[in-house]
Formats: structure tokens, sequence, C-alpha cells
């Protein structure tokens, strides 16, 4: 288990003083005491970002392989590709740094451009800075419509080769007059996520293009069933989270799927305010939210939620937060007796009392429809806020989902192994999880994860490629950095390095100086920075020598 003090040395407020306060507090009142979000700021933030760094668009094939069948019918034809730069810092020989924008629009990934991982690298090495969006995100779409077929030009390989297409052409405006493509200029890649694992491969099958590459939090394995998500939240949650989100999915999961057509399953979905929630899994799905939200914490307020310690905050408080709840208890001592805890219900009774009050007060309360399978529902797509008939442009989210359906996987289950006991539910499996595969692209096979596994994989390795990933991350179970995968060496070649506390590409963030009222990084963070300064910096070093070597050898008659 993660020790406290460090933990409560990541947050603003200990957990110490949520989880274990003596006067009861509602959800309200943990919220006051969680750090707040002003959502409205941040978008004003975001507004103003955006306007500082004008959009270019450049022109890429649609098909980049004309040999392969997998994409016939071929596609002739080109599409703008967007992109960002700054060039600030800049001086001959500098490198350009590429921040690939992976799943997302690229809008959301330039504070990183302006004083992220991007910045601190184009400044400490004279480069350029770049955010260079994919095809099928943001603006950067090689087809009219997004019907199933028009689909088929969206893979990990194509993008990739959009990638090297644009180190090899690009002109950036007000620089024309210099060659700044990788035939004269280093090129480094940084990505986070999937693009982590994107600039991985791509470091791999272009090394000509590009001379080196950061990849942080880097899902270079590919999984069918991904119930290791949860992995992270199981060791390394705040002591006694993990432990009670299990047992009380179990009482769910005993109720759900062993106690079928009886009233238990009913009175198990009014206790936690979903009466009308349909399907078994859409319910599980609506309670567990408390337990995803560990990915979205990050040491940058602009970009952290706190949500996973306040759920961690109400499943471990043995004192009753929501005193709404009281009229339930007998309700809730019979559904943890019916669910096989009843020798644990003196525990559990308080502890399942919060779970109910924590989401009724966080996802029933955020439901504003009176059929609650409009809010929650996946059957027909509606509680996902996707129209499964509809292929418009404007059916953005079909992407990511294509590409994990397709390709990556990632589905992630209580499909735990026989004796460990998932932290969602058991009713949450391949099927439900892989639905959406076949209500929106009528794929009912598994993806075809080879495609990207081929690359390397867990064990993926080349010259200057560097893995930068974070302890608690949920992604790390995908990594190179995997718990029970053997530790590597750490070079300046080959850096491999591990943020400890960590989340989700924690490294890709950064702070103005003069932000002085403002988090700075933690120490592990900041010096996994400097380093990706330095190790950058002498492969600059090896570039500026192999260049010096092909002038002396062009010379030579």
């Amino acid at each position: 288990m993660v020790c406290a003090n460090y933990l409560a040395s990541l947050l603003s407020l200990p957990l110490a003083a949520l989880a274990l306060s003596k006067t009861p507090l509602t959800l309200q009142e943990l919220r006051k005491q969680i750090r707040p979000v002003n959502r409205a700021q941040l978008n004003q933030r975001e507004a103003e970002v955006a306007a500082k760094y004008p959009a270019y668009n450049i022109s890429v094939p649609i098909d980049h392989f004309h040999n392969d069948t997998f994409y016939e019918p071929h596609s002739d034809g080109f599409y703008n590709m967007r992109y960002w730069f700054d060039a600030q810092y800049h001086k001959p020989g500098g490198p350009v740094i590429v921040l690939c924008a992976g799943e997302t629009s690229g809008v959301g990934r330039l504070p990183f451009l302006e004083k992220g991982i991007v910045a601190q690298l184009a400044q400490a090495t004279n480069g350029i800075g770049v955010i260079l969006e994919h095809r099928y995100y943001g603006e950067s779409w090689p087809v009219p419509d997004l019907s199933t077929a028009n689909m088929r030009f969206l893979t990990t390989d194509q993008a990739m080769a959009d990638t090297a297409y644009f180190a090899q052409h690009v002109k950036f405006e007000g620089l024309e007059h210099l060659d700044l493509t990788s035939a004269t200029t280093a090129y480094i890649a940084y990505g986070g996520s999937y693009a982590g694992a994107f600039v991985a491969f791509l470091r791999k099958l272009y090394p000509e293009t590009f001379w080196g590459a950061i990849s942080s939090s880097g899902v270079t394995e590919a999984i069918w069933d991904y119930w290791k998500y949860f992995e992270a939240a199981a060791v390394y949650a705040p002591t006694g989270c993990a432990e009670t989100t299990q047992k009380l999915t179990n009482v769910v999961d005993n109720i759900l799927l062993g106690k079928k057509g009886t009233k238990y399953v009913a009175q198990v979905k009014e206790a936690f305010g979903l009466p009308n929630v349909t399907l078994d899994a859409d319910f599980a799905s609506a309670i567990s939210n408390g337990i995803y939200a560990l990915q979205s914490y990050n040491w940058d307020p602009e970009e952290s939620s706190d949500e996973f310690f306040l759920y961690c905050a109400n499943v471990t408080s043995d004192k009753v937060l929501y005193p709404s709840t009281e009229p339930l208890r007998e309700r809730v001592v019979e559904l943890i007796e019916a669910g096989g805890w009843g020798n644990e219900s003196e525990t559990l009774t308080n502890r399942m009392l919060n779970y109910v009050g924590y989401v009724r007060g966080d996802t029933v309360a955020s439901c504003t429809d009176e059929n609650q399978d409009q809010c929650f529902g996946t059957a027909s797509g509606e509680g996902l806020g996707e129209d499964f008939a509809a292929f418009d442009i404007g059916q953005t989210w079909r992407s990511w989902p294509y590409q994990y359906c397709t390709q990556w996987g990632y589905i992630q289950t209580g499909d735990t192994p026989e004796g460990v006991l998932p932290l969602i539910s058991r009713t949450m499996n391949l099927e439900y999880g892989s639905s959406i595969c076949k209500r929106a692209f009528n794929l009912s096979e598994p993806a075809d994860v080879e495609a990207i596994n081929k690359h390397g994989g867990f064990g993926i390795s080349y010259p200057r490629l560097a893995i930068i990933d974070g302890e608690w991350d949920p992604w790390r179970a995908a990594t190179p950095h995997a718990l029970g995968l053997a530790e590597r060496a750490d070079t300046l070649d080959e850096p491999f390095k591990l943020i400890a506390g960590g989340v989700h590409h924690w490294d890709e963030n950064g702070r103005f100086p003069n932000e002085t009222t403002a988090e700075l990084p933690p120490t592990a963070v900041a010096e996994v920075q400097k380093a990706e300064a330095h190790f950058v910096g002498k492969w600059m070093q090896e570039w500026k020598l192999e260049q010096a070597k092909r002038m002396i050898a062009a010379s030579m008659p």
C-alpha cells in the first residue's frame, strides 16, 4: 500500500482528514475540502492559448499504402492535416520537437506548446515546438463522412506515415527560406498514452526521419481484455479503499449474478437511486465512476480531478457521511447479507451507506432525465450520447472506438482471474464492453492486437527511444513498466524512468516561472523533465556529430 504521508503530501488536504474525520461530512462539505476546478476559467484559458497559436495545414496523402489490400478501394487523394508551431526558441541547428496529439483534437495539446514539455525541450535545445493532429480527430478529416467503410484509413500505420510525411515536407510560415525538414534537421517525437505508443513505433519504423522519441505512458502492448486497468487502484489506493470496493462490488455481483429474478436485484438498484436502469451491467457501470477516476488525478490543478480520493474517502469512512441514507440502514444490512458478506456487516454497513450516498449525490444527481436509461443505458447508445445510425463528420466519437475495436482493444472489464475480487462488476464483461463495436461498426471479432504488438509490445526497445511511465498509472499494465516485467537499465541512449507517485503522462505538463501561486511539479516530475532535457541534449550532440561525418564523407572524392 501507498505510504499515507507521501500521498497526503501530494494533495492540498491530507487524505486522513477526509477519510477519518471525526465529524460526519456531507458530500458538499467534502467537496469544499477537495481542490476545486473552475471550469469557466479553464475554458477561458484554453481559448487564450488557442488564440495565441494559429493553426496551419499540410496536405497529406489519404492512403500511404497502395500495395496493402486492407485499404481497398485505395485513394489517390490528399487531405489537410492540422498543426501548430512555436519558433521563438529556434536557432540554426536546433531540432523540431513534435508532440503527436493522439486520439483528440490537437487544440487540447496547445498548453504543452506554451509551457509544457514541448516548450521546455524547445527552449533547452534551441528548437521549434510542434503540435501535430492525428487523422480523424479535431479538423484533420481525410473523408467526407464517418461511415464504417470510410473509417478504413484510420489505422496507426497510416497515421504514422502522415507524421513521417509531415517531417519530410513541412515548410514553417516565416521560415520558408530554411530547409527544416528531416533531411537536414533532427526530429524528436513526444507522445503520451496512445500517442506515447505511437511515437515509440514511429521511432522504430521511421528511424531515418525521427532521430529520437519520448514515449510517456506509452501503451505499447495492445490488450483485448484489459481487466488490469484497475491494477494500479488495487495496489496504490489509500488504505482500505480497494479492499472495501472489492467487497461491496462482490455484494452487488452476488446479487446481480447469483440472485437473478429475486427481489434483491431491484432493491440494490433502488438503494443506489438507480431503480430504472434496465441492464444490470449499465447499473454496475453507473456506480463505478469513483474507482475509475484515478487516471484523472494530476499534479497540475489545471489538468487534475481529485475525484478518486473523494470516492476513497467515502468508502473508507466508518462514520456515516450522508444523514439522508440512514433510513436505508436496514435495507443495506439485508443486501450485504444477501450478497454473501453478512459476517462483515458491522464494518461494511456504514461504508456501503457512504457508497450509496456518494453515488446518489454524484452520479444520480447528474441525470436530469426522468428515464434513467437515457443517462446510463447503453442498449441503444442513448446513455453514451451516441447515435449509431449517424455517420456525418460531426460524429467525432466514432474515431477512438473504431481504433480500439479494430486494433487496440483495452476493453476494461471485471473479468479478473479466479480468486481475485474485481474492483468493478463482473457483469461488465467483454461482451458488454465491446458491444459498441458491433452496434457502431458491425464488428464482432476481437481487435487485431497483433497488428500493434508486432512493433514490440512490452519489449519495445530502440536507440534514442525513452520510456517514461507513472507508478500509479492505470495504463502502466500495458507499458514496458508493467508490474512483473524485468527492470531495464536506464541509460542516456534508452532512458527508462518511472515517476514515483505519478499517474498518466505527468511529465507533459508545465508551469510558467512566474506562476508563483500555482503548484509546481513534484520533485519526481521535475527530475524527469530535467532528465528529458539532458538526454535530448545528448541526442542532439550525436546528431551534430553524425552531420559532421556526413559532410566530411560528402566532400571526399
